[in-house]
């Protein structure tokens, strides 16, 4: 049977792992460690546990003040408050210094399920890929979400790190090895590509293999990095497939989609593009896999979406 696990999950495992191999690591949260898993953290290593209460302002500029220090925070809550509710601290105090804090932004996307649009963060990406100097990191399954949260603490800058709290199943196994900026083929194809982040990299591999009973042969593509981007791969991709899908839990407006429309822009390929994501609404209260449907996010929805536009 296939193992399932949150990414949230993988995180505070992991996080646990970063905090015996850094000293200098300290973690905040924002009333939420059950949630963002940060508990493990804090019963771990108390002295170095923080949680500040409902006050991501606040505690984005206490994370900025230990990072200045030679502390290496990471700072949680949910990916909208860690983005939204603290955009001008997270600006001016974290990423015009460029100092070293970590924002791991948990429970995003629509599958956050049932706390419904002020929840849901479906805009915290493009607010945070805007932002100069900043990094921001989208793992697809356990085993990249521990690979990327141990990178997190040598990483120059800050750091965006998106998690979520759907269970998918892993991907890859111990010989897994982060690469920052680098896209990952995990499907070898000829007739579209996929190109997806997060959960939604699950999706796009159960569409592929749909595709692949329908005689489409169907590249899934795992951009865990979408700051900085691989520009080449994309490049590259826009000049030998008909065909390039991206796929996010997110807007289209300023995520993994409006990435890949940038580069293939300014780039002399023959692939038309299909962004697949929200469309410039907010999320509702439902569960997961309903909103996921109603978006049209699950892997038979994807696999139908790209058969049509290729016989156009």
């Amino acid at each position: 049977m296939t193992t399932l696990r949150q990414t949230r999950y993988a995180y505070g495992e992991a996080l646990v792992e970063v905090g015996k191999a850094h000293p200098e690591v300290v973690v905040i949260d924002a009333d939420l460690y059950t949630s963002t898993r940060t508990v493990l953290f804090r019963d771990a290593f108390p002295e170095r546990f923080i949680d500040i209460g409902i006050a991501e302002m606040d505690m984005a500029s206490t994370a900025a003040g230990m990072a200045a220090s030679g502390l290496v925070p990471y700072a949680n809550s949910f990916a909208m408050f860690i983005t939204a509710h603290c955009y001008d601290q997270v600006r001016t105090q974290i990423c015009y210094p460029k100092l070293h804090v970590i924002l791991a932004g948990s429970s995003a996307g629509l599958t956050q399920g049932p706390d419904g649009a002020s929840h849901q963060s479906l805009e915290d990406m493009a607010l945070m890929r805007a932002l100069p100097n900043m990094t921001v990191l989208v793992p697809a399954e356990g085993v990249e979400t521990e690979a990327i949260t141990k990178a997190a603490a040598t990483l120059p800058g800050p750091v965006h790190l998106r998690l979520g709290r759907y269970p998918v199943p892993d991907l890859f196994d111990a010989t897994y090895r982060f690469e920052l900026g680098k896209a990952r083929v995990l499907r070898q194809g000829n007739d579209v590509a996929l190109v997806a982040c997060g959960h939604m990299v699950n999706a796009a591999l159960q569409a592929a293999e749909l595709l692949s009973g329908r005689g489409v042969s169907a590249e899934v593509v795992n951009m865990a990095t979408i700051k900085p981007f691989d520009v080449p791969f994309v490049a590259d991709l826009a000049g030998r497939m008909p065909l390039v899908v991206t796929v996010e839990e997110h807007s289209i407006i300023g995520g993994l989609g409006s990435a890949v429309a940038e580069v293939m822009a300014e780039t002399a390929g023959r692939a038309r593009l299909v962004r697949l994501g929200t469309l410039d609404v907010f999320g509702e209260s439902a569960n997961a896999d309903e909103l996921l449907a109603k978006h049209g996010l699950t892997g038979p929805q994807i696999a139908d979406r790209v058969q049509k536009e290729l016989v156009q």
